[in-house]
């Protein structure tokens, strides 16, 4: 800290306007540096402003940045998840229509030319949840033909090691405590032309024997599954498949609560984050403002000192006179 000394009648060191000039520089320099953080809107403008704070503030931007890129991946595991939950909720619609008609079937009222028309139009509605599963594509890949999986990043240790979440939609997922999620009419995924090529799948939604083409291989002379002998069987194993159905249903249902939860804690830490970099970094306006002002109160004096202080050796060299 400075100390007062005045020199004495020296005129070769003049001590205070050396101290004056001290003082102005101090204050010019503290004024340069508030107003560069009133402009900036920073307290941290370097690292030498604040060697921990620097460090600290860094560190929550980049984990921060993290975090953000996180929240996409989330939106993206979400997407899937709605997309797919959309259409197991428009093949549950298909398939109770197809249950409902089988039932009304299966009723002693009705002729064999009702039957058929009934099992006509339940193909219709088959090929219907074909093309439902054949559409239902995010990021060029099929979500429902049994094969699809994917992980998403939705976080970070504190050791940058990630945190991943995985969509199982592939045949024999135990989760869903299904055989298979394989909601292909046959195995060459062509329900609309049903001459193809192509061994004919033997089952459908996790239900063995359960095959929706033979709706379309119901005629006047063999009512097939619609007949008496297996109209109730046929009833039986649709409702396993729309059971089947849901639970797959559920299984994304659950991933989309987990989804829901991880969006929500990741915007709390966003900001948070965020406060956390502005109490470290950001300005306090009215503070600096006050400080400011001291410091321009100080170099008008300190101006005014070396003025005075610069006039004392003329003073002195009067005494030659």
């Amino acid at each position: 800290m400075p100390t007062a000394i005045s020199g004495g009648s020296r005129i070769r060191t003049n001590i205070p306007a050396e101290n004056a000039y001290n003082a102005l520089l101090t204050a010019s320099n503290d004024i340069a540096n508030r107003q560069l953080r009133l402009s900036t809107g920073k307290r941290i403008n370097s690292a030498a402003d604040d060697v921990s704070g620097y460090i600290t503030s860094r560190a929550l931007g980049a984990r921060n940045g993290a975090l953000k890129s996180a929240i996409n991946s989330v939106g993206d595991a979400k997407n899937v998840t709605a997309i797919t939950q959309d259409s197991l909720d428009n093949i549950n619609t298909l398939l109770t229509q197809i249950k409902d008609a089988a039932s009304i079937a299966s009723s002693g009222a009705l002729g064999t030319d009702e039957k058929v028309a009934l099992a006509k139009a339940s193909y219709r509605l088959a090929q219907q949840i074909q093309f439902v599963t054949d559409s239902t594509v995010f990021g060029g890949r099929q979500l429902l033909q049994g094969g699809y999986s994917g992980d998403w990043t939705i976080g970070y240790y504190a050791n940058n090691k990630l945190l991943e979440i995985s969509v199982d939609l592939t045949t024999g997922n135990k989760d869903f405590n299904v055989s298979s999620n394989n909601f292909n009419l046959n195995a060459t995924n062509d329900a609309l032309n049903v001459s193809g090529a192509g061994a004919v799948a033997t089952s459908f939604a996790g239900v063995t024997g359960l095959n929706l083409q033979d709706l379309n291989s119901v005629s006047a002379t063999n009512l097939g599954i619609f007949g008496d002998t297996q109209v109730n069987a046929t009833i039986t194993s649709l409702a396993d498949s729309l059971n089947n159905v849901n639970l797959v249903a559920s299984y994304l249902g659950g991933i989309q609560v987990r989804l829901d939860s991880q969006s929500e804690l990741l915007n709390s830490q966003i900001t948070n984050y965020k406060a956390a970099i502005s109490r470290l970094e950001d300005t306090d306006v009215a503070s600096e403002q006050l400080s400011l002002v001291k410091s321009q109160f100080l170099q008008q004096s300190s101006l005014v000192s070396l003025s005075q202080a610069n006039q004392a050796p003329s003073q002195y060299l009067q005494l030659f006179r």
